[in-house]
């Protein structure tokens, strides 16, 4: 994606943490078990907005803890 915004937001979540990136018309978000920002277990999840993929993230962060 040459020249596109990147735009990421993180937030720290125990033991994990969560980013999200602007993707064309939607957003991704994933979230990182060894703080080195890499998806844990390669899981990508896109949503609408932000805030929908960042709720999705939380689930997964949820059912990874398990």
């Amino acid at each position: 994606m040459a020249g596109a915004k990147r735009n990421v937001k993180s937030s720290q979540m125990t033991p994990y943490q969560l980013f999200s990136e602007a993707r064309g018309p939607h957003w991704i978000a994933w979230i990182s078990r060894d703080g080195g920002g890499k998806p844990h277990q390669s899981v990508i999840l896109v949503a609408r907005t932000q805030e929908e993929a960042e709720a999705r993230a939380r689930v997964w962060a949820d059912r990874a803890s398990d």
